[in-house]
């Protein structure tokens, strides 16, 4: 930078009385009050370690080609003996190949019970585990739940083993420090912090999506190993990155505490999961549904159909209820009923609230076991109602015709389903910006049964007297039973 003299003179000047001010009242530099030490995890480190193994899993992968053959040659062409080399090492190589990979796991009992990831064990052939002091043990798989991503595995070991706890995941923090400790990319045994930077993660890995967040580095191999809060509990199991590079970005995920120590439990003890079943499918509590039930704000699990027989068609719940509480706790949106009645016990009898048109209603349901309900839920259809009359209506932009059997036919329409099924839909219309599609079959109206075209007019009708914006239906998607759902029809566009 140049000065000019003026420019000088005036700086020569400051400088001048800043000094006669130093000297007159002389200060003493003072530290910020707020400047703290980031903490220091180096004890903590040591005490836990020991708790943690690295993971080495053997899997047999087949060949990718195994019907290439032989071309068809004459016994003397050129090509004859170079193709029968090339085809033997091809046969060599089809035979199936053992397959290595890493991963992480905690300790959690002295005896030689390990926590994991199922897919770090998935269609594992031979399973090893390293200890902190380097010692190599062989582990038989105990149980494992694709579900939640979690696995149990037990060694033997020659004395007891270092352990650690879980912790109460629902007390932790956003902004609270966290410490993971695994195997990335198989270095073994490293520690790395962060924070929570967020709870209630869904990142659609599964139907009780409930991550906990972590800026903590985890990368490959961190799969299986233990998220501690600074108290030393396990508040997480990592379990996922995002990563468009594959390595740590700073977003990682951890499967919550409490979402796995039940999960662990049931693994122990049977060998398996037992989940609770309340036998319904739900769908979220959108605006415009929200609106059309009278419910205010969004809320709850909208209830789309009831799996007959089963417990909550036991307890008088219907499609169209919206449950806004299970076993005295709230269900805010729809993902928090899956993992509450996943994680209630089965056979229990639990009391249930829900909104029936406007009006609250108590139920009692005795929770049934969702590995039973699976299979009742394949062979369950849905719907009832009498045969209707042919009749066409032209409303909210489609063409709603009475089903028959012959529409029944030729839009392959379940033989349980009755109602009305939409022939024709227009492209700018409000029924085409909710998706309804050709082939639909709309089964209710207005919260009223449709047996006929005619009613989805008069319900259209109603809703347009009394003043509302939209209607809502509950449609079975491509006439399929098994994907019925509610979908709330603006009256105007």
């Amino acid at each position: 930078m140049t000065f000019r003299p003026k420019r000088l003179r005036n700086l020569l000047a400051g400088l001048a009385l800043a000094g006669l001010g130093l000297m007159a009242q002389p200060t003493a530099l003072v530290a910020p009050a707020l400047a703290q030490e980031l903490p220091s995890v180096a004890d903590l480190a040591d005490r836990l370690l020991p708790a943690v193994v690295e993971i080495t899993v053997e899997t047999q992968q087949a060949n990718p080609n195994p019907n290439v053959q032989m071309p068809d040659l004459p016994d003397n062409s050129p090509f004859k003996d170079f193709f029968n080399d090339f085809f033997k090492n091809q046969q060599q190589n089809r035979q199936p190949r053992t397959m290595t990979s890493l991963g992480s796991g905690f300790i959690i009992d002295a005896s030689g019970v390990i926590v994991t990831n199922n897919h770090v064990i998935e269609g594992a052939t031979a399973i090893e585990v390293r200890l902190q002091d380097s010692n190599v043990l062989k582990a038989e798989l105990v149980g494992r739940d694709p579900k939640t991503d979690i696995a149990v595995l037990r060694v033997k070991p020659t004395k007891p083993l270092p352990t650690v706890a879980f912790g109460d995941s629902d007390r932790a923090r956003i902004g609270e420090w966290v410490m993971a400790i695994g195997n990335p990319f198989g270095l073994g045994g490293s520690v790395s912090l962060g924070i929570v930077s967020a709870r209630n993660r869904d990142i659609n890995a599964g139907p009780y999506d409930d991550y906990i967040q972590t800026d903590a580095a985890i990368n490959k191999g961190n799969s299986g190993g233990p998220l501690f809060n600074l108290k030393g509990e396990v508040v997480g199991i990592n379990t996922a990155i995002f990563s468009p590079s594959g390595g740590s970005v700073g977003i990682g995920f951890s499967v919550p505490a409490n979402t796995a120590k039940g999960v662990v439990a049931q693994l122990l003890k049977f060998g398996e999961t037992r989940r609770g079943w309340l036998g319904v499918k739900i769908q979220s509590v959108t605006g415009d549904i929200a609106e059309s039930l009278g419910l205010g704000q969004p809320r709850g699990a909208l209830i789309a159909d009831v799996t007959k027989p089963g417990p909550a068609d036991k307890a008088g719940i219907e499609a169209g209820d919206v449950i806004v509480e299970f076993d005295g706790r709230a269900v805010n949106q729809m993902r928090d009923l899956p993992r509450i009645v996943a994680e209630t016990e089965v056979g229990r009898q639990v009391p249930v609230k829900v909104l029936r048109k406007g009006k609250e209603m108590s139920f009692t349901v005795e929770v049934g076991r969702l590995e039973d309900g699976e299979k009742v839920a394949e062979q369950s259809g849905g719907g009832s109602g009498t045969p209707a009359v042919p009749t066409t209506v032209h409303t909210l932009g489609m063409t709603v015709v009475s089903l028959t059997e012959d529409l029944r036919s030729k839009y392959k329409i379940d033989p349980a389903l009755n109602g009305a099924v939409v022939t024709d839909v227009a492209a700018d219309s409000v029924a085409a910006d909710k998706r309804v599609e050709v082939g639909d079959v709309i089964t209710e109206a207005g919260e009223k049964e449709v047996k006929g075209a005619a009613d989805v007019q008069a319900r259209v009708d109603e809703a347009d007297k009394a003043g509302k914006n939209s209607i809502l239906l509950l449609v079975a998607k491509a006439g399929k039973a098994s994907d019925m759902r509610f979908i709330a029809v603006k009256l105007k566009k």
